[in-house]
């Protein structure tokens, strides 16, 4: 942080996102498997420089707030117009000598546009950043009219940076029947100066559907790939579950829970994508509870983390080894289970099956082997 200086972050989230459409405010919707806001939540985290970021919420959104940032959030409830929330934010952050003002719709901030920002406030009371206008600009209803001079045409972005006395000033004065569509208007009026720094295409504003797709494509994503594998041995008197599914045998599989090879080997794929141990870490086998448990809750387990860090399974492969039972007949049960409890669709779920020509233990027919392999996705800094 500055010497001098504490830089509060405020985040207005307030709106209702109403033009991108959806199930939730835009705000909270998941672009690369993350709610929109938590990028730009997490770069001002990450910032040396930013002592404290407050999120401005609209009413009855607190819990959307929480869920998308956990509750170390702090939290603030905006007012009916953007203006209003901005105040709201500001009055919040007592303490601060500068505020960085930014909108949850603009989710990728590069450290780089925070530190031009920070910078400038060491001689100004205010900043924005810009990016100078390249388009042609013409006036025009239906037909074109006169070219519009782009020299010193700027668009502007957020985050805005402001002095605490000066924009605190500003919105005292500003007059209320007026609605400003930005903080650095506001302080403009009065007098101050505000410094232009360098802006970033990474900060294009998320408003209609179209949007996500392209905020969508800016996020890098990490493929994994990992392997499980796992042995079960054939006894009379036990249920024969593979896959998932009930399988008819005059043998059925001893050990681990409900001992379902292709589910454990499934499991430990799943788990070695994230580094995440094995299917023994998580349901020791000598803890008693796991006594004949089904394996499907285990898989859902591997899942579940893998979701918990925003992942996608893209893509699971599964080969059963065995001489009996045949595979065949409950290829299509099997990978109706395993899609089911993984939230796949068929295409993504292969189920494959083989001998090893009567050589071995599963030869001999004393046990049952499995091996899967597992893809995901992780998302990444955006880019």
């Amino acid at each position: 942080m500055t010497q001098g200086q504490r830089i509060i972050a405020i985040i207005v989230a307030a709106g209702t996102g109403v033009r991108a459409g959806g199930a939730v405010p835009k705000q909270y919707a998941r672009i690369g498997g993350r709610p929109m806001i938590a990028y730009s939540h997490a770069a001002f985290a990450a910032h040396p420089s930013i002592a404290e970021t407050i999120v401005v919420v609209a009413e009855r959104q607190q819990a959307m707030a929480i869920d998308a940032l956990g509750r170390d959030v702090t939290i603030v409830v905006g007012g009916a117009t953007r203006r209003e929330s901005v105040a709201n934010g500001v009055v919040a952050a007592g303490g601060a000598t500068h505020v960085l003002i930014h909108d949850a719709a603009r989710p990728f901030l590069p450290a780089a546009v925070i530190d031009s920002l920070v910078a400038a406030l060491k001689t100004r009371d205010a900043a924005i950043p810009v990016l100078p206008v390249t388009d042609t600009l013409a006036r025009g209803n239906g037909l074109l009219g006169d070219v519009v001079p782009r020299a010193d045409l700027n668009r502007v972005q957020t985050p805005q940076a402001f002095a605490v006395e000066a924009l605190r000033a500003a919105h005292a004065v500003w007059p209320g029947d007026e609605e400003a569509t930005d903080d650095a208007q506001m302080v403009r009026r009065l007098g101050v100066g505000v410094a232009l720094v360098q802006g970033s295409a990474m900060l294009e504003k998320v408003t209609h559907p179209e949007d996500f797709a392209a905020a969508e494509a800016r996020v890098a994503y990490e493929t994994r790939t990992a392997m499980g594998f796992d042995v079960h041995r054939l006894e009379t008197g036990e249920e024969l579950w593979l896959g998932g599914v009930l399988i008819p045998h005059d043998k059925g599989l001893s050990g681990h829970s409900d001992a379902d090879v292709a589910l454990h080997a499934l499991t430990d794929a799943l788990l070695g994508t994230i580094a995440a141990g094995d299917i023994g870490t998580h349901f020791p086998p000598s803890d008693p509870q796991w006594k004949g448990a089904d394996s499907a809750q285990f898989l859902q387990h591997a899942a579940k983390l893998i979701a918990d860090k925003n992942g996608r399974i893209d893509f699971v492969d599964l080969t059963i080894m065995c001489e009996a039972p045949k595979i065949g007949p409950h290829r299509a049960s099997m990978t109706a289970r395993i899609a089911d409890l993984l939230g796949l669709t068929l295409d993504r779920v292969s189920v494959k099956a083989t001998t090893t020509e009567r050589l071995g233990f599963t030869g001999r027919g004393e046990g049952i082997a499995a091996q899967a392999v597992a893809t995901i996705r992780l998302p990444g800094s955006p880019r």
